[in-house]
């Protein structure tokens, strides 16, 4: 439900009573991944989404009838071989879907508040759920941050089986993770299994634009929609200014190796160099090439490219490194303006982060997900 914790947040300060229905496993080609919800208030009003329309109204009944009763229910949707127009996913897949109740006096209502509020404002929190187990536990939840040991909330059962979810949610926090593990009732492989499903909400990954031009403002565009925090940088103040940037989060007129040196970046951050000079790119992508990144690409013709690669092998980039540069940046899309190129290489990004191929998918006979779809739930004391 952290998907849509800014709408649901709302309502929690409006004091409103709603249910949330939550996807905690998918099989197949399902359209949404666990964690995708959707809610409904005691008014009707819904928001969010756990299937891009082929079940909604099925689970839209079944939020408003779990306000009815105050239960938490577990359902499965799937393919209608019989009648393609009855509930189910035409696309062939399978979700499960959790519908939890939130209603005022509600245990688990300040537990949902606080990982709500946490992810509406940009703070990393990881809630962990019940979602398959014994039915007086179906529903109830834990919250944890980045520094909690034993988290906010609680299950009201063995209490190992607090302290044992409360580190496991923490570790999925720290990957940025969104998924399932089985446990025990009383905290290991002893009593009744448990599915918990852990939904992590950790800030926006960042890009960062290299070359204040205008395909760089194509790109910011495309960044802020894709949900990154994006900066750009260029050492020319003429050029990085708001006017020209106003959808960046932030412009740093700053030499990009220089400014790359200070900032902080993970896994998830994403480097675009669209300066295609030399004194710029060289020093900057020596750099870029040694840190654990998810992508880094930069722009330029073929000949700008070999040419750049000499270049980064005189100043001691390996040749291992240098596979890791997406270079020229993007896919091939015939792409000529900076609207289209900056389309061009978000869809690499995209591919390289979900493992798709990048070809057509007409006539093609790979799987539409690559990231994974049906990974079976984690179990405590296996590797993970």
């Amino acid at each position: 439900m952290l998907d849509i914790a800014d709408e649901l947040h709302r309502w929690v300060e409006q004091g409103r009573d709603f249910a949330v229905a939550t996807v905690v496993a998918v099989g197949g080609s399902a359209p949404r991944r666990p964690g995708a919800a959707l809610a409904v208030d005691a008014d009707g009003t819904a928001i969010g989404s756990v299937s891009g329309g082929c079940v909604e109204g099925a689970v839209y009944d079944l939020c408003q009838q779990a306000l009815e009763d105050g239960e938490s229910v577990l359902e499965r949707f799937g393919y209608s071989d019989e009648d393609a127009f009855a509930v189910g996913l035409t696309c062939g897949g399978v979700i499960d879907i959790l519908v939890t109740p939130v209603r005022a006096g509600d245990p688990v209502r300040t537990v949902v508040a606080a990982a709500l509020e946490a992810a509406a404002k940009g703070r990393s929190a990881a809630l962990a759920r019940i979602v398959s187990g014994p039915r007086e536990l179906l529903g109830r939840a834990l919250v944890v941050g980045p520094q909690d040991v034993s988290g906010q909330g609680g299950f009201g059962a063995h209490p190992e089986l607090d302290r044992t979810i409360a580190a496991e949610a923490g570790a999925f926090l720290d990957a940025g993770r969104t998924g399932t593990l089985e446990i025990g009732e009383q905290g290991s492989r002893c009593g009744a299994p448990l599915t918990v499903l852990v939904e992590s909400s950790v800030p926006p990954p960042r890009m960062i634009v290299f070359g204040a031009i205008d395909f760089s403002s194509a790109l910011v565009r495309v960044g802020k929609f894709l949900g990154y925090q994006v900066t750009v940088c260029d050492a020319r103040p003429v050029f990085a200014t708001e006017a020209r940037f106003p959808e960046a989060d932030e412009i740093v007129v700053e030499w990009p190796h220089r400014y790359l040196e200070r900032t902080e970046v993970d896994a998830r951050t994403v480097l675009c160099v669209l300066t295609h000079d030399a004194k710029f790119d060289v020093p900057l992508l020596r750099l870029a090439l040694r840190l654990p990144v998810a992508y880094v690409g930069a722009m330029g013709s073929r000949r700008t490219h070999l040419d750049r690669n000499e270049r980064l092998r005189e100043v001691g980039v390996t040749e291992l490194e240098l596979a890791r540069l997406r270079s020229p940046i993007g896919l091939d899309l015939g792409a000529r303006t900076p609207e289209e190129t900056a389309l061009s290489i978000a869809a690499e990004i995209v591919a390289s982060r979900r493992g798709g191929s990048g070809v057509s998918l007409t006539g093609a006979h790979t799987p539409i997900h690559h990231d994974a779809t049906s990974v079976p739930a984690r179990r405590i004391g296996s590797v993970a």
